[in-house]
């Protein structure tokens, strides 16, 4: 009892879980050892599998009041009713343990690889004579499986490859020498087209058979220059002997082999195999591309995508990405290229970090395959589901300017004119991250004089929100002004005198590199280019622009009209509108004859519009 006395105070956290008289013991006599922890609910299932260097300092950071915790972290560890760990007698074993129990348990709160069931795999029977085809379905029964593939055109054309240059059988009978011997079988018509070499009746005997599956599994490996050269000695080996016809299909077999070979590009001086792993996140999920490399060519490469569990930042859930990919697909690579070093143990894989050369450019070959496929996710998310969509872009959005509410609704300024002449402002509404274009306002700025945006920005601003307040409408959850720090405390200002700066949040997009600033905070926050709270900042800026200087350019341009048609006496603003209606443009009404004058503004004004022109003329 003293010791869960002692226990009580630094590990509150527990205070909701019923199971803690149990687990605080466990907890008291943990090892500093490496090893493995299992977190079991009251049902009797593993909830999460860890691996650590030292048990101990591992497992109690999940209850220390110290340590700062996400929600599901906190609902993690109320639903723990029992631990129980592992002594291993080095990291790497570890790891090894972590991975087999995660793939044999799948636990809820783990990083899980998505199981690929839609993705078709190549599989190898094991059976004496094995049999290749392609499948979705893995049967635990010794068999081979090389995959996933995930084009299905590319896998068709490899299969055709292996099936224009091996003979093999596809028949589904079960073949073993002692039913060959019985003479219970017939070639079939494959074996007459020259597709497979009769094993069944004893053409072909078990060697030669599974000299051609061994040949099978390097091509499919990606081994195409060792299993040439081994080829070309065959070929040697039968025109020595005076067997030129199975020395030409060998060389036939090697022509087709180096014709494939060479349609993939060589992106890579190095001739030992290499796996790429890069990632990308947004606010739930880190998207991930997974590249192998062979003697110098891309042999497979795909992305999945993992929803982020627990506490753990991007660089923990690519570490535990990669061991699981490569017990799962079986690459062996003996080294990984990534962005930053992972924590794996050192005598696990060898990794590299590069900075230039072939192996840089392998890396920002799988970055823009998993930027691409992030935004194919996107897009096709915003077309089956728009309301989820919106939804996490504005809470991506709260929690990248850390704001205290998702930002559903957001108002963007931004002031236009050209030297202090007519000058004007928009501003553009955005709702859950889509443009709200009825909502959009135009103002001709009225009480300042001369080129003063500040002065400019201080009055749209106040306008625009002691307006909403008479008229009793919702308030932005979001303002963004289009400026640096001098705009942005403008905004402040009029946020202030219109009496709703504290109802909310303002911040300025300064341009030149593309910084973000809070109101009363000299240090602006700068965004990741890729970074879609930063895209759509910019969307929203570049939308109150356009819309700006489109408003600008049409009140030039009524102006000048106006001006040369308000010249003539007796002309007001009012009928200068009518007509450029009526013919569109100074030019038209120059040519107009006095009855297609008379017709839109009367015999009188059209007369001395009329005359304005062609007297002027004569």
């Amino acid at each position: 009892m003293r010791v869960i006395r002692m226990l009580n105070n630094p590990y509150d956290i527990l205070e909701n879980n019923p199971y803690k008289e149990h687990i605080l013991p466990i907890l008291a006599t943990l090892p500093t050892t490496p090893g493995v922890y299992q977190y079991f609910n009251k049902k009797g299932e593993v909830i999460y599998v860890g691996k650590a260097k030292n048990l101990k300092s591992r497992v109690l950071s999940y209850f220390r009041n110290d340590s700062p915790r996400s929600l599901k972290t906190q609902l993690l560890v109320r639903k723990i009713a029992d631990i129980r760990f592992v002594h291993v007698s080095s990291e790497t074993e570890a790891l090894l343990m972590e991975n087999n129990l995660i793939k044999r348990y799948k636990p809820r709160y783990n990083i899980l690889l998505k199981d690929d069931k839609t993705y078709p795999w190549i599989r190898i029977t094991n059976e004496e004579f094995p049999r290749i085809f392609t499948t979705r379905r893995i049967v635990h029964d010794g068999s081979l499986y090389f995959g996933p593939y995930p084009s299905g055109k590319a896998l068709k054309e490899f299969m055709s490859l292996i099936r224009n240059t091996f003979t093999y059988r596809t028949c589904s009978y079960p073949l073993t020498e002692e039913t060959i011997a019985k003479g219970k079988y017939r070639p079939c018509l494959n074996a007459q087209i020259g597709l497979c070499e009769s094993p069944c009746t004893g053409d072909q005997t078990r060697i030669e058979y599974n000299q051609d599956i061994s040949g099978i599994k390097q091509i499919i490996k990606g081994s195409f220059s060792a299993y040439t050269k081994e080829l070309k000695e065959r070929m040697m080996s039968y025109a020595e002997q005076q067997k030129f016809e199975k020395a030409q299909i060998i060389k036939d077999r090697i022509t087709l082999l180096e014709n494939y070979s060479a349609k993939s590009a060589v992106i890579s001086a190095y001739s030992h195999d290499m796996e790429v792993y890069s990632c990308i996140e947004d606010a739930d999920t880190v998207y991930i591309n997974m590249t192998k490399v062979v003697e110098g060519k891309i042999n497979m490469s795909f992305c999945t995508e993992v929803d982020k569990k627990l506490d753990q930042n991007t660089q923990e859930i690519l570490a535990s990405v990669v061991t699981q990919n490569r017990m799962r697909m079986n690459w062996l690579s003996k080294e990984i290229i990534v962005e930053s070093k992972l924590d794996l143990p050192e005598d696990y894989v060898r990794q590299t970090v590069p900075i230039s050369g072939d192996k840089k450019k392998l890396l920002e070959f799988s970055l823009h395959n998993v930027q691409l496929y992030k935004k194919q996710k996107q897009n096709k998310q915003k077309i089956l589901d728009p309301g989820r969509w919106a939804n996490k872009v504005v809470l991506e959005m709260q929690k990248d300017l850390r704001l205290d509410r998702p930002p559903h609704h957001i108002e963007c300024f931004d002031n236009s004119n050209i030297q202090g002449n007519q000058p004007v402002a928009s501003c553009v509404v955005f709702r859950e991250g889509k443009p709200s274009n009825k909502e959009y306002r135009h103002f001709n700025v009225k009480t300042v004089v001369g080129p003063d945006d500040f002065a400019s920005m201080r009055e749209i601003v106040y306008r625009r929100y002691s307006r909403l307040l008479e008229e009793g409408k919702d308030l932005p959850d979001l303002i963004v002004i289009d400026g640096g720090k001098g705009q942005l405390s403008s905004a402040v200002e009029a946020l202030k005198k219109a009496d709703v700066y504290d109802k909310v949040t303002v911040i300025g997009l300064a341009k030149k590199l593309e910084e973000i600033y809070f109101p009363d905070d000299p240090n602006p926050i700068c965004l990741d280019l890729r970074c879609h709270t930063l895209q759509i900042i910019q969307h929203i800026r570049d939308e109150a622009h356009r819309f700006g200087i489109t408003f600008h350019r049409n009140q030039r341009s009524r102006a000048t009209f106006r001006s040369e048609l308000t010249d003539i006496e007796g002309i007001g603003d009012k009928t200068a509108q009518d007509l450029l209606l009526k013919f569109t443009s100074v030019a038209k009404i120059k040519n107009a004859s006095l009855e297609s004058l008379t017709l839109c503004i009367g015999k009188s004004k059209a007369t001395k519009v009329y005359n304005h022109f062609h007297l002027r003329s004569m």
